[in-house]
């Protein structure tokens, strides 16, 4: 293998070791939170967690509309029939849910109790968002976390939804993780890239002494011979 492979191969698993650090931005892999139960089920409706415990994902085929209730109980969001996504612009929620800590300012025209004001934002059929019910909102650990090593549960949740005109909820479990898993272990990569690079510096060196010393050779029985 060239060094010019070599270094490729190199720059290859320092991307990989990256990867699941980016990823993990995007929620917090110490902790889980699983969906048990979606009411009304509806063929063609599906929906999952994502990043751990980041965000809900609603997909929506079902010919219905599948609306999202808010934490007022007003309506949030929805997926129509054809795949059009639309989001309450008086909804606090829609304001809220825009990132993971719920840190945005709710304009003081937000009125859950108003009549909604529909904004189409999508027509993939696809919606996503973050949801505060599904996730641990507070600093640190929560506090019936009495051992780290251990998985415990955290708290049962459920998320208000309307499919056509019958009222449900999707309900699921927040769970404390104290081992992530999946991927390589990040230090492993590094010290096996490391490895990876000092062979081909040792490589180099050795080829460039040997080159040298077979010259001198060469010369010298050149020299003998004349």
């Amino acid at each position: 293998m060239s060094r010019l492979r070599v270094v490729a191969a190199a720059a290859a698993l320092v991307a990989l070791a990256a990867a699941p650090t980016a990823s993990a931005h995007q929620g917090n892999p110490n902790f889980r939170s699983i969906i048990n139960d979606v009411s009304p089920a509806a063929p063609g409706v599906s929906l999952q967690v994502l990043n751990f415990d980041d965000r809900l994902e609603l997909h929506n085929t079902s010919g219905k509309t599948v609306t999202v209730l808010g934490y007022n109980g007003e309506p949030y969001a929805r997926v129509l029939g054809d795949g059009t996504v639309e989001v309450n612009r008086l909804s606090p929620a829609n304001y809220l849910n825009t990132d993971r800590t719920g840190g945005e300012t709710v304009p003081k025209f937000a009125n859950p109790k108003a009549a909604p004001q529909w904004q189409t934002v999508d027509r993939s059929g696809d919606f996503q968002w973050h949801d505060h019910r599904i996730h641990w909102m507070g600093s640190g650990l929560p506090p019936n976390i009495h051992n780290k090593s251990v998985r415990t549960k955290v708290f049962n949740w459920k998320v208000p939804v309307q499919v056509g005109s019958s009222k449900g909820a999707i309900a699921g479990t927040l769970f404390y993780q104290p081992k992530p898993g999946g991927g390589a272990p990040i230090g492993a990569i590094v010290a096996l890239v490391a490895l990876v690079l000092v062979g081909v510096a040792t490589t180099v060196i050795v080829r460039r002494r040997r080159s040298g010393a077979g010259g001198e050779r060469e010369t010298t029985v050149g020299s003998e011979a004349w």
